[in-house]
């Protein structure tokens, strides 16, 4: 969920911005102008978006993923597939 606020709004209620966006799924744009300017999000999701962007560009990674989507789709299992069941299972779910 995004939620906006001026420039000017933020700065007189830092603190509040800091405790809406610390919340992993909650970012705040502020605005300058009517333009969104910059967004402030939890360092959680940050890192996650960064983590994101890092495999995105591993050309190698994706073509991996990529042939396991295909081998997935026609029936193949790799050797160390685990079911959702088993996983959730082992995890107590």
């Amino acid at each position: 969920m995004n939620k906006f606020m001026t420039a000017t709004e933020a700065r007189k209620n830092f603190y509040a911005v800091i405790d809406e966006a610390e919340h992993p799924g909650v970012a705040v744009a502020i605005t300058h102008e009517g333009t969104p300017k910059v967004v402030v999000m939890s360092f959680e999701e940050y890192e996650g978006w960064q983590e994101t962007m890092e495999i995105m560009s591993d050309s190698e990674l994706d073509k991996e993923l990529e042939e396991a989507v295909k081998d997935m789709k026609a029936g193949k299992l790799h050797k160390n597939t685990v079911s959702l069941n088993t996983t959730k299972k082992r995890l107590k779910l």
